[in-house]
């Protein structure tokens, strides 16, 4: 385990990873495991940074937010891909998530406030690794969309709807 770094929350031991994909029903994408095992559980990158696996020092976590979008319990009828876990929000009900059932861990982006649920998932990077290197050399579309430019660049994930199941109306 790295020693934390300034300001971050702990690193999450690997028994606390195995109980979130035990919760979960599937492993996180290795880099993602090794981000929360090795760095920390959370608590930094775009934005509003990184959600916590689990318990941890952001109000959402990433297994509580995936388990209540695909029982219906997030307040919204749209279905969820399998194994698309959420990771960080962008507020508005905007999210990024990761497709952990790709080999290169692709980086979505949901973005339901256009208000049509088959036009509500975009490829935000090909991969876990190159949002990342997005992040750190501050050339993520966020980083272009603060300064004004459009983003309609984005393709359509076209998957969404092979992997989701649909919700019965939310559930109190």
């Amino acid at each position: 385990m790295m020693p934390l770094a300034a300001g971050l929350p702990a690193p999450l031991p690997q028994s606390t990873i195995d109980s979130a994909e035990k919760r979960l029903g599937f492993g996180l994408h290795p880099l993602l495991a090794a981000i929360y095992r090795d760095l920390a559980n959370g608590g930094f990158g775009p934005d509003y940074q990184l959600l916590s696996l689990t318990d941890g020092p952001t109000s959402e976590q990433a297994v509580e937010c995936y388990l209540d979008v695909r029982a219906g319990r997030a307040g919204t009828e749209w279905a969820w891909p399998e194994g698309v876990l959420p990771i960080l929000t962008w507020g508005c009900g905007m999210y990024a998530c990761v497709d952990c059932r790709s080999d290169q861990g692709t980086v979505l982006l949901f973005e339901p406030n256009p208000g049509n649920p088959d036009a509500a998932w975009w490829i935000d990077s090909p991969s876990l690794a190159a949002w990342f290197e997005h992040y750190v050399d501050d050339t993520g579309w966020w980083v272009r969309a603060e300064e004004g430019e459009d983003l309609d660049d984005m393709p359509p994930w076209r998957e969404a709807r092979n992997r989701a199941v649909t919700l019965g109306p939310p559930r109190g």
